[in-house]
């Protein structure tokens, strides 16, 4: 089985609970031979057994007793089941009769237990999510708030995809500084981001996201059929799509 994690830049959050739940039968089995041109001591996966199989965000996390792998997609990330392609994996993991091979991603092995590192509560798909520190750190914030959607500290899984479609659901201008931005938007924009992502996740498996897009990739705007402003914005430049008379600029 190939897994091609997103044809349209970096995966985000659903995409990687997807590939989670893909290599969910490998949990708890033993790791005989690992290769590839990961730079991480392969030798150390060998004859361990994989305890847990979690995502942080867009980090896939591959969990042993007393480290674990963070595997990062990038933006051409893909995996195999059971096949390979002709090129060199960047990790292959050998099983008794299974395998599982990585390309075009970038790995490290973190000599430390995953709840030392990562910050639950920040992952909009996880249980642990807390919407009031997120809340307080939107408050705080004097960003743009296309920034701080892609900012992986306070909405860790939102991607490029997401911001821009929870921006336009929520009438909110990519420009607005989050500090300026009404209390009552904000928590609108915290419960849009977290229910738009269980909805990507939803679409993706079933092959539909796409035709759920309200603005990415558009020309037109859905609600007043006026052209659409595309825009790379924020720090990461990262393409935005918004209409100049629906979303509210708050400045």
């Amino acid at each position: 089985m190939v897994q091609v994690l997103s044809g349209t830049g970096m995966p985000e959050g659903p995409s990687i609970i997807i590939a989670k739940e893909a290599i969910k039968d490998f949990k708890n089995k033993k790791i005989l031979k690992a290769s590839g041109n990961a730079k991480i001591d392969l030798h150390k996966l060998e004859n361990k057994k994989i305890i847990d199989i979690k995502t942080w965000g867009k980090h896939l996390l591959i969990c042993f007793d007393g480290f674990f792998l963070r595997i990062h997609f990038l933006m051409f990330g893909t995996y195999r089941i059971n096949e390979r392609k002709e090129a060199k994996p960047r990790l292959q993991l050998k099983f008794s009769k299974t395998e599982i091979n990585f390309y075009t991603c970038a790995i490290l092995l973190i000599e430390k237990d995953p709840n030392e590192v990562y910050d639950w509560t920040a992952d909009t798909l996880n249980k642990e999510w807390d919407p009031t520190k997120a809340l307080q750190k939107i408050k705080k914030s004097g960003l743009m708030v296309c920034d701080v959607l892609l900012d992986q500290t306070m909405f860790s899984g939102v991607g490029n995809i997401i911001k821009n479609e929870v921006l336009f659901r929520t009438s909110i201008h990519p420009k607005s500084k989050t500090n300026k931005i009404p209390l009552k938007q904000q928590r609108a924009l915290i419960k849009d981001a977290v229910q738009y992502s269980f909805d990507f996740l939803k679409w993706k498996k079933a092959f539909v996201l796409k035709k759920h897009w309200l603005i990415y990739t558009k020309k037109i705007c859905p609600r007043c059929n006026i052209q659409l402003h595309k825009e790379w914005l924020g720090k990461t430049k990262r393409r935005t799509f918004f209409c100049n008379n629906c979303q509210v600029l708050y400045k």
